[in-house]
């Protein structure tokens, strides 16, 4: 999605991952911004405003060609005020993630605005409970410690000692994932700050840290399969993204 007549996009996203299904599953939402039907009506209710011009495209990266794309765009034609921030959604992944380090999910952002949520698709490489990472949050300038930290993935997902089973609701979700912690399991998680916007001034950096439980109840670094959409609003100009990457670097495998 390109705002203003703007060379490099405010929205890069697999079109799944933008609907809170990653892993291409597709799975029921029914949050506030994002609705998705059991029948694959997948709907974004997010404020996207623009002042003299919008253009979306969407891609087919796949070899063979696509039967069918049908799609719905409501706009109104009114005048934005001066200070109306830009919508902006950006994906990343790390698969796997390097070991000891931190999941991040948004990162380089410049300038004044607000965020407001995250989708994750998350694999299990180990065995066990994964979601011990606490969600940290650095904002305008802050770098060595946290301006925001959590107590635990589960906990910034609003759930509480694990998940216990799916759920989706207006602001957070564990839409689909299976709980009883074998290698290879899959799970997509969303928050919604719409209650509770995370504003800054100059600059944001989030990211989440990816461990578990292992033996002797030490936490063990994990390497799993890793990706996320960040969703936040700012000011333009915003910096350049990184490369969305290829056909290979998007497979689920």
């Amino acid at each position: 999605m390109y705002w203003d007549d703007e060379d490099e996009p405010s929205v890069e996203v697999p079109i799944g991952d933008l609907f809170c299904c990653g892993f291409a599953k597709r799975a029921k939402v029914l949050s506030m911004p994002i609705n998705v039907n059991p029948s694959g009506g997948m709907n974004c209710y997010f404020p996207m405003p623009f002042r003299r011009h919008a253009r979306i495209t969407v891609e087919n990266r796949a070899p063979e060609a696509q039967g069918g794309f049908f799609y719905t765009i409501n706009y109104a034609l009114v005048e934005v005020p001066h200070d109306e921030a830009y919508f902006h959604a950006q994906f990343r992944r790390s698969n796997p993630l390097a070991y000891g380090e931190d999941y991040v999910i948004l990162d380089g952002v410049k300038g004044q605005g607000q965020y407001v949520g995250v989708y994750m698709a998350w694999q299990q490489n180990s065995e066990g409970w994964w979601g011990e990472g606490e969600f940290k949050v650095f904002l305008d300038g802050d770098d060595e410690y946290p301006t925001i930290c959590g107590t635990g993935t589960e906990d910034y997902f609003g759930g509480a000692w694990g998940f216990g089973e799916n759920y989706t609701a207006p602001f957070l979700g564990y839409p689909w994932g299976k709980t009883d912690f074998k290698v290879g399991n899959r799970h997509g998680l969303y928050r919604f700050h719409i209650m509770d916007p995370i504003r800054f001034g100059s600059d944001i950096r989030i990211t989440m840290q990816a461990i578990g439980w292992r033996s002797e109840g030490r936490y063990l670094p994990l390497q799993d399969d890793i990706a996320s959409v960040a969703y936040w609003y700012q000011a333009e100009p915003h910096a350049p993204f990184p490369a969305l990457g290829n056909r290979d670097d998007l497979e689920v495998v």
